[in-house]
């Protein structure tokens, strides 16, 4: 769709996060915290997960074995992203990668192979090797060995694990992201970007973030966030920063013409809708007079909110499909932005806008508990 975003606050916000992202990258892993939610992780059968022989030597196995309270296991959350027990962290051995990759019990060295994320639907993933903590066999036995698996939503990839506050269970019957998720993501956001109306806009599109597997559910309302993110500057701004081009969104060659006004057609709401031809289009499909009413996707957030949805789901701008259909089919993030704004970041045309997009995804996946996919950038 065309139209102008927070292009010059974009690119503050990309240096930032560049930065920031530079900065952690050499951080040490740190001590567990005192706050960090501590008890036990149960799978199949109710069964625990366990340190065999209750030893921490290094390359100890991890296994399932029936919930005795011992310390063996006793799982910290740690705010780093390891799982800690008798003071060192579960660790895929060889840093391995493959379906089938044993865990282990090792000292914590902060590698990418002692990460993991506990998500809301009861997966614990290896973010960088996008696979699930896995029974091996698929048996509850005593002794059972964990390793990791490409996630497939099975049981024997379900657990129960302690809880902190930011990261509670997302409401199964609602929308897919918990309102202390969404919190979580927009920490300065506009209270005109409620979470009720998000979740009151959804009946529009049923098949937003509830198609496909939970990993892709999940993906598809980290992309659509994380693009949402970047038109808005963090859900900060409802309307067009640069009254300069409020003008110029009036095509004069629409037999309908501009009935709100030549200066009335600027961006508002989370995708930043613009041009009377838009307006148009979209209060015909949600069955909403913008036309002539524009500024209702400034006044009402669930109508700001489905004409987010209403592009996302039915509009493939510059691309070649719809967002949504991106995120499902397994395009991957990277057409959510062709689609969006290709025509004037894509293809090397401005790759700190692209990464600013990539940037707030990779953080909003980690959120939700899932991994990014493939194919990020444009």
């Amino acid at each position: 769709m065309k139209r102008i975003s927070l292009r010059g606050l974009t690119l503050v916000r990309s240096a930032v996060t560049l930065a920031v992202a530079a900065l952690l990258s050499v951080l040490v892993t740190v001590p567990a915290s005192a706050a960090d939610p501590v008890g036990s992780i149960t799978g199949l059968a109710g069964k625990c997960v366990d340190v065999a022989a209750a030893s921490n030597a290094n390359g100890t196995p991890v296994q399932l074995y029936d919930c005795n309270g011992s310390g063996a296991q006793q799982w910290t959350v740690a705010g780093d992203g390891t799982l800690r027990a008798l003071g060192k962290c579960l660790d895929i051995t060889e840093r391995g990668t493959a379906n089938g990759s044993t865990v282990q019990l090792w000292d914590c060295g902060g590698g990418a192979n002692q990460k993991w994320v506990v998500s809301a639907a009861n997966d614990i993933v290896n973010p960088a090797a996008d696979k699930c903590l896995d029974v091996t066999g698929n048996t509850s036995a005593n002794g059972a060995r964990l390793q990791i698996w490409t996630c497939t939503g099975a049981p024997n990839q379900k657990w129960n694990a302690p809880r902190g506050g930011s990261t509670p269970p997302s409401n199964p019957g609602s929308f897919i992201v918990s309102e202390a998720q969404f919190n979580q993501m927009f920490p300065s956001r506009n209270s005109f970007y409620s979470y009720s109306g998000l979740v009151a806009a959804l009946g529009a599109y049923p098949g937003f973030a509830k198609t496909g597997s939970d990993t892709v559910k999940r993906q598809e309302a980290a992309a659509f966030l994380a693009n949402v993110n970047h038109e808005t500057g963090g859900l900060v701004h409802v309307v067009e920063q640069n009254t300069a081009n409020y003008p110029h969104y009036c095509d004069p060659n629409q037999s309908y013409g501009c009935p709100a006004g030549q200066a009335a057609y600027y961006g508002r709401g989370p995708i930043q809708l613009s041009w009377n031809f838009n307006y148009k289009a979209a209060g015909d499909s949600l069955g909403i007079d913008l036309l002539n009413n524009p500024w209702l996707v400034q006044n009402d957030s669930s109508v700001a909110w489905k004409t987010g949805l209403w592009y996302w789901n039915t509009q493939s701008g510059p691309g070649t499909m719809t967002p949504h259909n991106a995120m499902v089919n397994g395009a991957g993030f990277g057409q959510t932005i062709r689609s969006i704004n290709g025509s004037l970041e894509c293809d090397g045309r401005n790759p700190a806008q692209v990464q600013s997009r990539i940037n707030a995804y990779q953080r909003f996946v980690q959120i939700l508990g899932t991994t990014p996919g493939n194919n990020l950038s444009c």
